[in-house]
């Protein structure tokens, strides 16, 4: 493996490495090689038993930041809050921040990210110009665009740590100003807020004004915002969204807002969008007496994990009369000419709403890492996607069984032309599967990377919840 400058005064990675090896050589064989890692951001529950873990316990740090190349090298298991901080004062970030805090940047890469950058940047592993993965044959090799280990760099994002774990990435940044400078703009027609999307990812810019970060809401199909964002040092006032005031709810105030840029990249943290809503923290009287630093995405996680793992809601639903709910957690992607149609069966048949809306090209070719196939999880380059956030859950009723909403999803998905992602439930057959997330690619990678199987399959980890 090439040597990498980086600034271990610090972190110490190349200790941290080799705890992570002897971990990995500790886990018995035939036991599953997964990490000992106590957070997560997925919502997959895991019928399989733990296993000794693998210890990353000390790669969760920022190795260097140079503002000359725009680059960082970054460990694995680093979140987004501690890469921002790190970048932010350089006046840099990544290409692409995730919109929760605890993100990790090697979860964002080999599990996908998004977020209103994207329509510019892609996704987060677009900005990976390299990274060391340990495999699941224990070996720590450095993949890069070209060279011996392209074939894993292609295969990488979107495999869920079925390939490998990465231990260090580095990745591109952009400049950025101190504040953000929004407009919410709303739309009584799907049809034109589609059009708008268009002429916005092709020209960056609208009625005048540079676009920097594009995203937008649906409460219904007759009322659906974009949120179109500047980068600027002008600005008279900010914001803040990180007390009593909710941030989806100022979109149907305000047609113009500001935020400072690190507020503005958790904008959605602090209540999980509109999430928050479940656990009463937008209640005025609840949300005075809930600390602010118990308001943000990974303490509501951890909460519905305490629930699937005691079903209190569902057994008080039970007491109730309430039918049982389906958990209906997913994003997708739907290309932007059928987002309108999409949106308008969604709202008649699934009827959740809010919705988020974040459009999504893959990158132009600018650099190494652009604009090259991503078999796991195959955008087509040139076209524009909208990513359609939903989150929440839907009463099983009429002779339903559980499943059946996101099933019915998974179909209209496929029948769009889109993708979802794998960090939900998953309920296609392996054929579909592999037809949807580039199984020959995805076994090609295995076969030369993990010989004797130690790491879980994909399939077994995005449908089987092994």
């Amino acid at each position: 493996m090439r040597a990498v400058r980086v600034d271990r005064s610090s972190v110490d990675h190349d200790g941290a490495v080799a705890r992570l090896r002897r971990s990995y050589a500790a886990v018995p064989p035939g036991q599953p090689v997964r990490l000992a890692k106590r957070t997560s951001n997925l919502f997959r529950p895991r019928n399989a038993p733990r296993a000794p873990g693998l210890d990353v316990s000390g790669l969760t740090g920022v190795l260097s930041v140079d503002p000359a190349s725009r680059t960082a090298d970054v460990q694995g298991m680093c979140t987004y809050e501690n890469l921002v901080d790190a970048t932010l004062p350089h006046g840099l970030m990544p290409l692409v921040v995730p919109q929760l805090r605890t993100i990790t940047l090697g979860g964002a890469v080999t599990g996908l990210g998004i977020e209103s950058t994207s329509f510019r940047n892609g996704l987060p592993h677009e900005s990976v110009t390299e990274l060391d993965v340990l495999t699941g044959a224990g070996e720590i090799v450095t993949a890069r665009p070209d060279g011996p280990h392209a074939d894993l760099f292609a295969a990488f994002p979107n495999s869920l740590g079925s390939l490998g774990y990465a231990t260090r990435l580095r990745i591109e940044l952009q400049p950025v100003r101190r504040f953000v400078a929004l407009r919410n703009v709303r739309f009584r027609r799907l049809a034109e807020l589609t059009d708008a999307v268009a002429q916005i990812a092709a020209t960056r810019s609208y009625a005048g004004t540079p676009v920097d970060a594009m995203d937008g809401v649906m409460f219904s199909p007759g009322e659906a915002y974009l949120v179109l964002g500047t980068f600027t040092d002008d600005a008279p006032a900010a914001s803040d969204y990180t007390g009593r005031e909710i941030y989806y709810r100022s979109l149907r105030r305000r047609t113009h807002d500001t935020l400072t840029t690190h507020d503005y990249l958790w904008r959605w943290d602090t209540d999980w969008f509109w999430c928050s809503a479940a656990f009463g923290a937008q209640h005025p009287v609840l949300r005075r007496i809930w600390p602010a630093r118990w308001r943000r995405s990974d303490v509501y996680h951890r909460i519905v994990r305490l629930e699937h793992r005691h079903g209190v809601a569902a057994r008080i639903d039970r007491w109730r009369g309430q039918p049982a709910r389906e958990r209906v957690v997913q994003d997708v992607e739907i290309p932007l000419e059928r987002t309108a149609e999409f949106l308008r069966w969604f709202a008649g048949t699934v009827q959740m709403t809010p919705v988020w809306l974040c459009p999504l090209r893959l990158r132009e070719p600018t650099g190494p890492g652009s604009a090259r196939g991503w078999p796991l999880y195959p955008l087509r380059p040139g076209q524009d996607y909208v990513n359609i956030g939903f989150w929440g859950s839907v009463p099983i009723t009429g002779g339903a069984a559980d499943g059946d909403v996101n099933r019915e999803i998974e179909r209209a998905v496929s029948e769009a032309g889109g993708h979802k992602s794998l960090y939900s439930d998953a309920y296609y057959d392996r054929d579909s599967f592999d037809r949807l997330y580039g199984g020959a690619a995805w076994r090609a990678a295995r076969d030369r990377y993990d010989p004797e199987g130690r790491l879980t399959g994909l399939y077994e980890k995005a449908v089987a919840r092994a």
